[in-house]
Order: C-alpha cells, then structure tokens, then sequence
C-alpha cells in the first residue's frame, strides 16, 4: 500500500494538543516559536467552545441587568436631592484618599452623614 507523506505538523499517536505541543516545543527554536505554536495548537483544540462562550457572555449580562432591580432608579433620584457639606467632603477626600466625586457620591449615599459614610466605607473594605 502506498501511503501518502504527512505535513510535519502532523505526528503519529498525537492524540491531545498537549502531545502536538512537546513535540513543537522540541522543533521550535526560541520561546516566542514555542508560545507562537502552543497558541495555534490550543486554538485548533477548542473546537465548538466559542459558541457556547457567546451565549453565555448574553446570560451574564441579562443577570447582571436584572442584578440592580426596578427599584434602582427611584434610589438614584433620591441620592442626588441629598446636599452635601463641603468641609465633610474635605473630611472624606483627606481621611479615607477619595476623589472629590467618589466622596461626594458617598455623603449623598449616606444622606450627608459624615460619619455614616465612613462607617460605610470602612464596613465595606
């Protein structure tokens, strides 16, 4: 029987891309024609995995949707009403290392209540 040459890519009993990739590991010269190799070996190796990926990724960012709630918008109203001291902004920038808006965004979170909001911002770290 006459049998047709294989590439040099294909090598007998490799069974798993792990195989594929020692022995390109063993012709490849430098580190970036092994990691070049190990890349093109995985990327053929992951088949149909690519599909199932997407609808996932759509999954996660319905739930992630749905995470905050209906009741979020009507909380961000009420946040912005709050007034905020600018010697308690002052307090949280200096104390807690905040930017002016995260420590704005913080006072109004805790209805202005310099204490509470470091309360807050300490029970959370």
């Amino acid at each position: 029987m006459a049998e047709e040459p294989q590439p040099k890519t294909v090598h007998e009993g490799a069974t798993t891309a792990g195989d594929a990739e020692e022995d390109v590991q063993a012709t490849a010269k430098s580190a970036e024609d092994r990691k070049a190799a190990a890349a093109l070996a995985s990327l053929d190796a992951r088949g149909d995995d690519s599909g199932s990926a997407a609808v996932d990724q759509d999954a996660v960012s319905k739930a992630m949707k749905n995470l905050g709630g209906a009741g979020g918008a009507a909380d961000k109203k009420d946040v912005r009403k709050v007034k905020v001291d600018a010697a308690d902004v002052a307090l949280l920038v200096d104390e807690l290392d905040l930017t002016k808006p995260k420590a704005t965004e913080l006072l109004k979170a805790n209805e202005g209540d310099a204490v509470k909001a470091i309360k807050a911002f300490i029970a959370v770290s």
